[in-house]
């Protein structure tokens, strides 16, 4: 049995402005997942919204590995501190 269904949403184009780290990391995993970063975000949010943890153990260590790389140091108790520089 399939279990795959669709829900019919309408979308909006929005200029989001997000720290540049940050996005460089999302992307990647959007693209690790083969998914549009949109969709990604979606999916993030939908799981906040019902306090649950969006990423497996897996995708948490590639994050991580990302992080790393793309030179992320902005932890969730930097969240609410944010002061743009530019």
């Amino acid at each position: 049995m399939n279990n795959d269904h669709h829900v019919a949403v309408e979308r909006v184009q929005t200029g989001v402005r997000i720290e540049k780290s940050l996005l460089k990391v999302l992307k990647a995993v959007a693209e690790q997942k083969d998914m549009s970063l949109g969709d990604l975000l979606e999916g993030i949010v939908l799981h906040a919204f019902a306090g649950k943890a969006p990423f497996s153990p897996e995708t948490l260590r590639d994050i991580a590995a990302f992080g790393e790389l793309y030179g992320l140091t902005l932890t969730a108790e930097d969240s609410h501190k944010l002061r743009e520089t530019a």
